[in-house]
């Protein structure tokens, strides 16, 4: 290249050539990437000229001077936000701004936030990053004068005007969306000269086509090798009605069925079939908690083999981005997607360019979200909210998949969701024929129960679960418990409870005497079959999966047992003790039958109603979803609204390695990491991510007092005392530590 070519980015080749990757050529590529992404909301005009100027500021003098700086080149000189790196985003946003007014304010957030993420207009808690500041620090600078003197080609800074509008729903959605196509885009095109050969590996996956014709080989010798029983039967209408109800237009659906009637594999054959039906671009399935993910992710990769299902959630690896990590993370461009609660929800409220790359591909997809009652209450309206929109102007179409369907439609104050279909015929008569379990209620709600009865009852079944609502309660029945006596608890690690909970299911399968005290992250997703089910009292949706542990096949000549009793402590203060106190409401009163469909109607809306604030972090205001003043103006707070969004509250807490099956040897592999490459020291991160635990800064910094605990890195900490880790119980504490019991699912 010539001495005045402008650069976007350099790199080596093989033999240590340095390599020029033209600004003009990729602001071009980035604009055609970005184009092609937004054409599936019609809002291609919008992401085509993001592309054309995000980058406009790296004709900045400073910015080609530094990228060629006589030193040598820098190959992550184009990411801000790092020690002497120049800000080259700013200008375009000004450009934007002048040539397009309020249009151009929102292109202005795109651009500015490329690299560092979608800012706030003008908070008080962004200061100067946020968007306005930045403008107006910019244009005092005079960052954009300095690009027109550099003369790029004027079809660049002279482009058509966006005259598309957006499609129905909130500005800040569409804008996160935009956002989402122009960072994707950007990533790519940079991956492209970057690190060729890792780009070509992109979009290597099967067609939906060929996933479905597998999916329906193995749904097809699956059902030749079922038992004729009454369950299987009832499965079998189940998956033949989610076929068929598949053509249904796009939108809202709900699937409900009574847990044990197979709506894991009847929700996939809807969504493949429904999406190639409608010519939607992939299945994303959305599970509540890791430990159900595995599972399902075993299952689908069973079906459809491991490379054909990404599975997408939280690691442990330390959160700071560099070309690499980024470029590492995924966008979601495959046909089957796996992903968490809060992966998916916290991406569609999120900042940062890493979570909000993926977003522009939920765009024209099924979204199955599985267990659809756990999502969060507190952040309630605006999740229905972006759903709706999605639904409504994305051609996103939702399934709400559980047994016990959560009360979603509108009502006063309770914009909920509108036309919400469901995809079976008679839910009732599912709950009928699937009945399998006799449920026995507490004479008094009122009168509270010891551990030692409860343990005297429970020592007189060889076979028996019982679910209780915090770690301290598994802890203390499980001591009243004879020793053979199966602990389970987010007090294990992942692997620990993942071999523990094989092993329960190899003794109930070879018919051994199996005794199991748990909190209650075996109650979704976790198939287990026990004859009797206790359940210390709580929400009437965790009551029933409890319930769905009991009799799950239908296999014992009389109805499996079910015993709801009230424990010695109430349930933790917060949104698990309002569920405890509706639960039992309704349960009081319910005649019948506690677990039919009526009483979980009527059980949700009393629980939403109990709760202070659906709406906790006032996402709605801070995005003005509802399109008010705000909104005209372009007047958003997105960095804001991101950090308030977080559905596990992580203040104060601290994930602890422990020494627990291959750990050690990983532990050991960390401690001598002093010149490991960066990608591999992340991938034994991420394989640790299976021997972390959950606990409380205050009881964090007494480990560490007591040198049972070492930070190995920032933040990261290791066990380091023998005795802290115990193989049945997991993490012991000393007595007068207490545990945080909410966490107890996590």
């Amino acid at each position: 290249m010539g001495q005045g070519t402008n650069l976007a980015h350099v790199c080596q080749d093989s033999d240590g050539k340095w390599l020029e990757h033209p600004l003009d050529e990729h602001l071009y590529e980035v604009a055609k990437r970005a184009k092609a992404n937004a054409q599936k909301f019609c809002s291609a005009e919008w992401a085509y000229l993001a592309g054309l100027w995000h980058d406009l500021g790296k004709y900045r003098p400073k910015f080609q001077q530094y990228i060629k700086s006589a030193s040598g080149y820098d190959t992550e000189a184009h990411i801000e936000g790092m020690p002497g790196r120049v800000d080259h985003s700013t200008a375009g946003a000004i450009h934007a701004i002048e040539k397009l007014g309020l249009q151009g304010r929102i292109l202005a957030y795109l651009i500015a936030g490329h690299h560092s993420g979608l800012p706030d207009w003008n908070s008080t808690e962004s200061g100067q990053s946020s968007l306005f500041n930045r403008i107006e620090n910019g244009k005092e600078k005079g960052y954009l004068e300095e690009v027109l003197r550099a003369v790029p080609p004027m079809a660049i800074l002279n482009n058509i005007t966006p005259s598309s509008l957006p499609p129905n729903g909130s500005l800040a959605l569409w804008l996160r969306l935009l956002f989402s196509c122009l960072v994707d885009a950007d990533f790519l095109d940079t991956e492209a000269f970057m690190d060729h050969e890792k780009y070509t590996l992109r979009s290597a996956y099967p067609s939906l086509a060929t996933l479905k014709y597998v999916f329906d080989l193995y749904m097809n010798e699956k059902s030749a090798k079922a038992k004729t029983s009454k369950v299987n039967l009832i499965r079998a209408k189940v998956l033949n009605q989610c076929y068929a109800k598949a053509v249904l237009p796009s939108g809202l659906f709900s699937l409900t069925v009574p847990t044990g009637g197979g709506k894991t594999l009847s929700s996939m054959a809807f969504a493949l079939t429904h999406a190639i039906h409608h010519g939607k671009h992939r299945v994303i399935y959305v599970i509540p908690y890791t430990s159900i993910l595995e599972q399902t992710v075993e299952i689908f990769r069973n079906i459809f083999g491991a490379e054909s299902v990404i599975e997408h959630h939280s690691n442990l690896n330390p959160d700071r981005e560099n070309l690499r990590s980024r470029l590492a993370s995924e966008n979601w461009d495959a046909p089957v997607i796996v992903t968490t609660n809060v992966q998916f929800f916290e991406s569609l409220f999120a900042a940062k360019t890493s979570r909000c790359r993926k977003l522009h591909n939920i765009v024209n997809s099924v979204v199955v979200l599985d267990e659809a009652q756990l999502m969060p209450p507190e952040f309630l309206t605006p999740i229905l909210h972006v759903m709706q929109d999605l639904a409504n102007g994305y051609k996103v179409s939702f399934v709400l998949s559980t047994a016990t369907q959560p009360a979603f439609s509108p009502r006063p104050k309770f914009p909920g969701l509108k036309e919400v279909r469901e995809l079976m015929d008679d839910p009732e008569q599912l709950y009928t024929g699937l009945k399998r379990v006799e449920a026995e209620l507490p004479d008094d709600f009122t009168s509270q129960r010891t551990w030692e009865s409860v343990a005297e009852e429970l020592i007189q079944f060889e076979s028996v679960l019982c679910i209780v609502n915090s770690r301290n309660d598994c802890r203390e029945l499980h001591g009243l418990m004879p020793s053979e006596t199966i602990h389970l608890s987010a007090l294990m690690c992942g692997q620990h409870r993942s071999q523990a909970i094989a092993e329960i299911k190899r003794r109930l399968k070879t018919g051994l005497p199996t005794r199991v005290v748990s909190t209650q992250l075996v109650e979704a997703g976790v198939d287990m079959d026990f004859p009797v089910v206790y359940r210390a009292l709580a929400g009437l949706d965790a009551v029933a999966q409890a319930a769905g542990r009991c009799n799950r096949e239908g296999m014992k000549s009389s109805l499996g047992k079910v015993v709801v009793f009230v424990p010695p402590t109430p349930a933790p203060p917060g949104l698990l003790r309002k569920a405890q106190q509706s639960g039992a409401e309704v349960m009081r009163l319910s005649k019948g039958n506690p677990l039919s469909r009526e009483c979980f109607e009527a059980y949700f809306q009393h629980y939403y109603a109990s709760l202070n604030s659906l709406d906790v972090a006032g996402i709605i205001s801070l995005l003005d979803l509802n399109n008010s003043a705000e909104a005209r103006k372009a007047e958003l707070n997105f960095r804001t609204a991101a950090k308030n969004f977080q559905l596990i509250n992580e203040e104060g807490q601290t994930a602890v390695i422990v020494r627990f099956g291959e750990s050690p040897g990983l532990i050991n592999t960390l401690e001598n990491s002093k010149n490991m490459h960066p990608r591999e020291l992340r991938g034994i991160f991420q394989r640790l991510q299976r021997y972390t635990v959950n606990i409380r800064e205050h009881e964090c910094r007494k480990l560490l007092k007591n040198q049972e605990i070492e930070e190995m890195f920032p933040g990261i900490f290791i066990q380091k005392s023998d005795m802290l880790y115990d193989s049945r119980l997991g993490l012991i504490m000393n007595q007068g530590i207490v545990f945080d019991p909410t966490q107890s699912v996590v």
